[in-house]
């Protein structure tokens, strides 16, 4: 594969992005230096670290809401310059609009890029369909468990066809039974046309049992990445079967052997315990 064929194959590149901010006192604080990163097309890539450590970061430079200071963001070989018209974001926090039924909020996407309104809602019913709420398309957000938010969220999303899937934490609220669902429903969805996905978690288990790749951050500031690990667990895969296999502990146990000295940096930081 030619160079040229190589950038068109990398979705998303980091290359040597340094974002810095400038505090309220005027001292300039590095959140995340020298981060080098590449996730191909159709890739499943999980970014794990200590709290503050520019996770959420490396996510906004992909998407174009941030612009490093040193270094640059590439898309599908490009130079990013503004925001990231090939990607779909799902935050952590809901953001349906809640006087908005769940059909009406998954099709406002494409009826704002000008899909007439019923073709946009006839397409929003087939993603609720397809993410299990079918009967549920004219509830209101507040009518819905966390869960059932989080899957009207994904199929907004979705519903776009972004070439690429910027996630962060986007299962983190939801109870521990709730987000395996969520994981393997992301992954069956995942499966059927492979997009790029940079997926942001602190939970390494999480990571394992999503990613292909799983890549580890410092403490900040100044937050590097110090690890990246390709993960050898086979797929189509089931959350609740994969955890229990000896391939998924042995490389916990090799990433948590890492991760774990950030993670006590981390806290010592931030005066927690």
């Amino acid at each position: 594969m030619g160079a040229d064929d190589q950038d068109r194959a990398t979705a998303v590149a980091l290359d040597d992005a340094t974002v810095a901010f400038r505090l309220a006192d005027g001292r300039r604080y590095t959140a995340v230096e020298k981060a080098q990163l590449g996730v191909a097309d159709g890739e499943f890539v999980a970014i794990v670290g200590p709290t503050g450590c520019g996770k959420s970061t490396l996510l906004n430079l992909a998407a174009g809401l941030l612009r490093p200071v040193s270094g640059m963001a590439r898309i599908f070989g490009k130079p990013l310059a503004g925001l990231n018209r090939d990607a779909g974001y799902l935050f952590q926090a809901d953001a349906l609009f809640p006087w908005k039924t769940a059909l009406d909020n998954v099709a406002i996407g494409l009826e704002i890029a000008g899909v007439p309104q019923i073709e946009a809602q006839g397409r929003a019913q087939a993603f609720l369909d397809s993410v299990g709420l079918g009967g549920f398309a004219g509830r209101y957000p507040h009518m819905l468990s966390g869960g059932q938010r989080k899957r009207v969220g994904l199929a907004q999303v979705l519903i776009r066809d972004p070439k690429i899937l910027l996630m962060d934490e986007p299962f983190g609220p939801l109870d521990a039974q709730t987000r395996q669902i969520m994981g393997n429903l992301l992954l069956e969805l995942w499966g059927a046309d492979r997009k790029a996905v940079l997926f942001v978690t602190h939970d390494l288990e999480e990571a394992i049992a999503l990613a292909d790749r799983v890549v580890i951050m410092s403490a900040g500031p100044s937050a590097r990445i110090i690890g990246d690990w390709r993960v050898p667990l086979k797929r189509p895969r089931d959350i609740f079967e994969v955890r229990l296999t000896p391939e998924f502990h042995s490389l916990h146990r090799e990433i948590w052997s890492v991760l774990k000295a950030e993670v006590l940096k981390g806290y010592a930081q931030s005066g927690v315990g």
